[in-house]
C-alpha cells in the first residue's frame, strides 16, 4: 500500500451493513431449515445444507469486508486493507446518475483497462472495465466521492 495522504474515505453504515448480514443469516436459517422437512430425498437435504451453509458463510463474509474502507488518494482507489482497485490515471469516467448500472447508495468508475476481478460484498465489485462502489454505503459521501473522482478525472484529463 503506498503511503499517499488519504483525501476521502467511505465506509458503510451500521444499519446498512448489520441489515445486510442478518438478511443473508435469515436466509441460511431458513434454508437449513429446508433440511429437515419432511419428505425431501438425501440429495435434496444435502442441496439445502449447501445452499445454507453458503449462505451463512456470506453473512461472516459481508461482517468481515464491511468493516473496510474504501480510501481516495491523489493516485489510487483503496481498500482499508491494502487492495488496490484502480489508479487514478486509469479511470476513464465516473457514474452516479439513476440509470447507471451501479450498486445502491453507490457508484460506477468506468475504467480504461482492465484491472482485474473482485468482490466484497455491500462494499464494491470489479469486473473488467467496471468498478462498482456502494451497497452499504452511505449515499450522501458516496455522492461527495464520486464528485472528487469525477473532478480529479478531469482534471488530470486537461493536462
Amino acid at each position: 500500500m503506498s503511503d499517499a495522504e488519504v483525501i476521502m474515505s467511505l465506509r458503510s453504515t451500521q444499519p446498512r451493513r448489520w441489515g445486510g448480514i442478518l438478511a443473508q443469516f435469515v436466509l441460511g436459517l431458513v434454508l437449513l431449515g429446508f433440511v429437515f422437512a419432511p419428505g425431501l430425498s438425501p440429495v435434496m437435504r444435502l442441496f439445502f445444507a449447501i445452499l445454507g451453509g453458503g449462505a451463512f458463510y456470506g453473512a461472516f463474509w459481508m461482517r468481515d469486508v464491511t468493516r473496510q474502507e474504501i480510501q481516495l488518494t491523489d493516485t489510487e482507489l483503496r481498500t482499508s486493507a491494502g487492495r488496490v482497485l484502480t489508479t487514478i490515471d486509469n479511470v476513464d469516467k465516473v457514474e452516479r446518475g439513476a440509470f447507471a448500472f451501479k450498486p445502491s447508495n453507490g457508484f460506477l468508475v468506468r475504467l480504461k483497462s482492465p484491472c482485474g476481478k473482485g468482490w466484497a460484498p455491500g462494499v464494491w465489485w470489479q469486473r473488467g472495465r467496471m468498478l462498482g462502489i456502494g451497497g452499504t454505503m452511505n449515499a450522501g459521501h458516496s455522492r461527495a466521492m464520486a464528485d472528487t473522482m469525477a473532478a480529479m478525472v478531469m482534471e488530470r484529463q486537461k493536462e
